[in-house]
């Protein structure tokens, strides 16, 4: 059932979905959270989608939040609120409002969604792009117990990386963590059944993905070496090489769907290792509503110490007498992606400049890596430019 409601208010919207829920027959409400998704116009209906695949495990009252200001001074002088509320249908067991927020209620749309909230359920707030710099300072990430945002929908996801960790607040996620669930999943087993130690590790992935640079710098956080990025054509994360004292261990995934887990002493086997779209990643996401504790463990654990090179200095690097991706042990490589992390802390600002300078610096070159080292103040250091 769907409802148009223009210029509306908030009771008028509630006194709709009590229609439509009696009208549908179920007039009990068996939601366990709010979402609420912050996008825009042209964004909202493949954010919407995923959303409501996601409710179908998690019932939810799904608020979409877009926001209209204006572009003439008329325009931003009105406040209006329209709404479109759907029950049932392909909302399943929940319920959908769609708000176009107008003029100068588009600045204040937490007065628009608050009235809309279950009673006593937890509210979850997405941005899928366009995330606040801070989400749980913003007037809509304050209502909520987690708040999620997407670091690959970033123009540059390493300064996005560096930002989210200044502002990261108990409840903050990204789908760029979500995504490398399987991948953490799949590695910790893999050295459940090994018990001599890793003494270092690779992960290879393409340029500007958040994922690639979250995995190595959990890695290193986790085992306490050294991890290096190398940089591959995609998609995605392509593989993670563990060295042991035993030999490698190679989580080796080069068409983003089909992996090849090799562990010393063992038969190598496939394993399904997709590249899954938002709805399951949402759904993953509204699983948990505790702070995520791992994440904000690898967050925090590299991020400071990132550094760029010049991408004369890159450059130079890579023809410099060492192949790419060689390491001599004296140190972290110093490689044609720009990137390294030593053990002191640096400003993480510093990773802003320079970095689409060092990424065609690295393209120019045979390839890119980045040693994440040990520091006086951690077990190691991870580093991985996207």
């Amino acid at each position: 059932m769907k409802i148009d409601l223009t210029d509306t208010t908030s009771g008028q919207i509630n006194a709709a979905l009590m229609k439509a829920r009696r009208a549908t027959g179920s007039p009990a409400v068996g939601m366990v959270l709010t979402l609420v998704l912050v996008t825009d116009e042209g964004n909202h209906y493949d954010a919407l989608r995923a959303a409501s695949e996601a409710s179908k495990e998690h019932p939810s009252r799904i608020l979409v939040v877009v926001r209209r200001p204006g572009r003439s001074p008329r325009d931003r002088a009105r406040a209006r609120m329209d709404a479109e509320v759907r029950v049932g249908g392909e909302t399943g067991a929940g319920e959908t409002v769609l708000l176009r927020l107008h003029g100068e209620l588009a600045a204040h749309s937490y007065s628009a969604v608050l009235p809309l909230l279950l009673p006593d359920a937890p509210v979850v707030v997405w941005w899928p792009e366009d995330a606040p710099e801070r989400p749980a300072s913003d007037p809509l990430g304050a209502l909520a117990q987690r708040r999620i945002t997407d670091m690959a929908a970033a123009e540059d996801p390493v300064a996005c990386l560096a930002r989210r960790e200044a502002g990261y607040a108990p409840g903050d996620t990204d789908l760029a963590w979500t995504r490398i669930t399987p991948w953490r999943s799949m590695l910790a087993s893999a050295l459940d059944q090994r018990h001599a130690p890793v003494t270092g590790a690779v992960v290879e992935g393409e340029e500007y993905n958040p994922s690639t640079e979250l995995l190595a710098l959990w890695l290193a956080d986790r085992l306490g070496v050294p991890v290096r990025r190398v940089l591959s054509a995609g998609p995605g994360i392509t593989a993670v090489r563990l060295h042991t004292a035993d030999g490698e261990i190679c989580l080796d995934r080069p068409d983003g769907s089909l992996a090849e887990l090799a562990v010393p002493g063992q038969p190598e086997r496939h394993v399904a290792l997709h590249r899954r779209d938002t709805a399951e990643l949402i759904a993953e996401e509204l699983r948990r509503l505790d702070p995520d504790e791992a994440y904000a463990s690898a967050l925090r654990f590299g991020v400071a110490r990132l550094e760029h090179l010049p991408a004369a200095q890159a450059a130079a690097a890579s023809d410099g007498g060492k192949d790419d991706g060689e390491d001599d042990g004296d140190g972290p490589t110093e490689a044609a992606s720009g990137g390294e992390v030593d053990g002191g802390a640096k400003p993480a600002g510093r990773a802003r400049a320079g970095r689409a300078r060092s990424a065609k610096a690295g393209r120019a070159g045979k390839g890119g890596a980045a040693d994440a080292a040990p520091g006086p103040d951690a077990a190691g250091s991870g580093e991985a430019p996207a």
